[in-house]
C-alpha cells in the first residue's frame, strides 16, 4: 500500500479547514497509508526583510528535510502543472518505487531552495492560494488520483 505523507509548515487555524482535511483523511485511510506532519512556522517580525525571510525558510527547511521519504514533491509556484490524470500517474509511479511519496507545503513565504531542490515541484495553479487551502486541495487531489487509479467513478 502506498505511503502518502504531507509535510506542511503551519497549523490549520480555522475549524472548517480542519474538518475538510479530516474528511479526506477518512476517505484516504482505506486507499493508502496517509499521514500529515505539521511543523511550526519560523518566527518573523511584522515586516520582515528579505534576509529574515530567507533565514526563516532555511530554518523551516532544516525541520522539513528529515521528515521526508520516498518520492519528494515540493508544492511551489515554480513547479510544473499537472491535470488530475497526470497527478494520478505520479502516484502510480510512487507506488512502484519506492512505495512512498512526500508532498511538501511551505509557509506563506514558500519553501527554501534546499527543499525545492530535493524533488520535482508541482504547482497547483499560477494563481496564489492560502497555504491552508492548498492543504485541502492537495488532499482532494490525492484522493482523486487514487480513485482514478482504481477506476472508481469519483473522477468525472
Amino acid at each position: 500500500m502506498l505511503g502518502v505523507k504531507i509535510v506542511c509548515v503551519g497549523k490549520l487555524k480555522e475549524e472548517f479547514w480542519r474538518a475538510a482535511v479530516r474528511e479526506y483523511e477518512k476517505r484516504l485511510s482505506s486507499l493508502c497509508r496517509f499521514e500529515i506532519v505539521e511543523l511550526p512556522e519560523a518566527k518573523l517580525p511584522g515586516s520582515p526583510t528579505a534576509g529574515e525571510i530567507s533565514a526563516a525558510l532555511e530554518k523551516e527547511g532544516e525541520a522539513i528535510t528529515p521528515r521526508l521519504s520516498g518520492l519528494i514533491v515540493p508544492m511551489c509556484i515554480e513547479g510544473r502543472q499537472l491535470d488530475s490524470e497526470g497527478f494520478s500517474r505520479l502516484l502510480s509511479g510512487a507506488m512502484q518505487s519506492p512505495g512512498a511519496v512526500s508532498f511538501v507545503i511551505g509557509s506563506s513565504y514558500g519553501l527554501a531552495d534546499q527543499v525545492k531542490g530535493l524533488g520535482r515541484g508541482i504547482s497547483m495553479s499560477p494563481m496564489t492560494f492560502p497555504h491552508q487551502l492548498a492543504r485541502v486541495m492537495l488532499c482532494e487531489q490525492i484522493y482523486r488520483g487514487l480513485q482514478i487509479l482504481r477506476g472508481a467513478p469519483y473522477h468525472k
